[in-house]
């Protein structure tokens, strides 16, 4: 039986419902002053205990998808090749801080000089036009602080987390800096500049990416600061052909939204596990100060229905079982995207709301984001 079968699930409720309702009868028993006794009483906590928390925690991977398998939720799953299918045509300096340098998983990283590893540094980018902050890292790749690359300016990518993640999952987690080494290594990505988030800059509100009325102005945030701020501190690209947001779970949303609203700014995304509608939650409170038409223009099925279909290039990636409605309504998004808005997909057999499918997502992502920036005019 799978790890999401409702009998799994009927099973473990049982088993709690009659263990607390064994050790309610056992327990006067058990009330002796005798060791035999006292361990009895800690062995049936223990086993009750644990009985519920594997029925809770079923409930809740049920609900949230989590994990798809057994193998998913103990990281022996054989997720299999990641297959990209494209969809047919019908404002000042930052203060930073350097922390490390990328390594590649399994090997570590090729030397601790940036010309060999890149580096990571720890910024804090304060919003002009928003009036937001929030803290991010900034992946510097090898080619960086490489001699001939010394007049060069880099294609650059805001990368976020789901909500509401920390901006070190980035790094720790998914290991985003390590996974463009190894593509850098094989030649399989060009070198970029990336800038690693986490989707709110208004914590604990979670923001959706949007300029909230009379609130947090995130939609000006990661358009508009965001780049800017790069643009002052690093040597990137300030045409928009250069420029990609990705995402994963929230992240993805906001991918989306952001590129759908702003393909001036983000002609380029990438979202994993993405969802296409904004959450509507006690953590994100009224975005929309009760307009329907905020609302409905933050729903993206009806923005390919309603509005004209920017020109932007998306790819999505999740998988085909085990992350709910995923496989569902991407195929309604892909089936409803239109010229000149251009859909890629790829999506894995089975895997759940979680690290470990985004990791396997990750590279074959990374390389077709790669394949669509373009810094125009650069000299060698």
């Amino acid at each position: 039986m799978g790890l999401t079968s409702h009998k799994v699930l009927a099973l473990a409720v049982l088993i709690a419902v009659v263990m607390t309702a064994g050790t309610v009868w056992l327990w006067p028993r058990l009330a002796k002053q005798t060791w035999q006794a006292v361990l009895g009483r800690i062995g049936a906590l223990l086993a009750t205990q644990l009985a519920v928390l594997a029925a809770l925690g079923l409930v809740a991977n049920n609900y949230f998808a989590f994990y798809s398998s057994w193998g998913d939720l103990l990281g022996t799953g054989d997720t299999g090749p990641v297959v990209i299918h494209n969809k047919a045509d019908a404002s000042g300096r930052l203060l930073v801080e350097t922390i490390g340098h990328a390594s590649v998983k399994g090997g570590g990283a090729m030397g601790r000089e940036p010309s060999q590893s890149g580096e990571i540094r720890k910024v804090r980018i304060d919003g002009a036009a928003s009036r937001l902050s929030t803290e991010g890292y900034v992946f510097l790749p090898p080619q960086y602080f490489q001699p001939e690359y010394a007049q060069r300016q880099f294609p650059a990518v805001i990368v976020s987390t789901g909500f509401p993640g920390i901006a070190e999952n980035l790094i720790t987690r998914f290991n985003y800096p390590g996974a463009a080494l190894k593509l850098l290594q094989d030649g399989k990505m060009q070198p970029t500049v990336m800038v690693l988030m986490r989707p709110s800059p208004a914590l604990p509100q979670d923001t959706e990416c949007e300029d909230i009325p009379g609130g947090a102005q995130s939609d000006t945030y990661f358009t508009k600061d965001v780049p800017s701020a790069i643009q002052a501190s690093f040597r990137v690209s300030s045409d928009p052909q250069a420029w990609a947001f990705m995402g994963n779970s929230t992240g993805g949303y906001c991918a989306l939204k952001l590129a759908m609203r702003h393909p001036d700014v983000f002609p380029t995304a990438v979202a994993l596990s993405a969802y296409y509608d904004a959450a509507d939650d006690p953590t994100t409170g009224d975005l929309f100060g009760g307009s329907k038409q905020r609302r409905d223009e933050a729903n993206l099925m009806w923005r390919l229905k309603n509005l004209p279909q920017p020109k932007v290039s998306v790819l999505l990636a999740g998988t085909k079982k085990g992350d709910g409605d995923y496989r569902h309504d991407t195929e309604a998004f892909v089936d409803a995207a239109q010229s000149p808005m251009k859909v890629s997909y790829s999506m894995l057999e089975n895997g759940g709301h979680n690290f470990e499918t985004w990791s396997a997502l990750l590279p074959s992502s990374l390389e077709w984001l790669s394949q669509h920036l373009k810094v125009p005019n650069q000299t060698a």
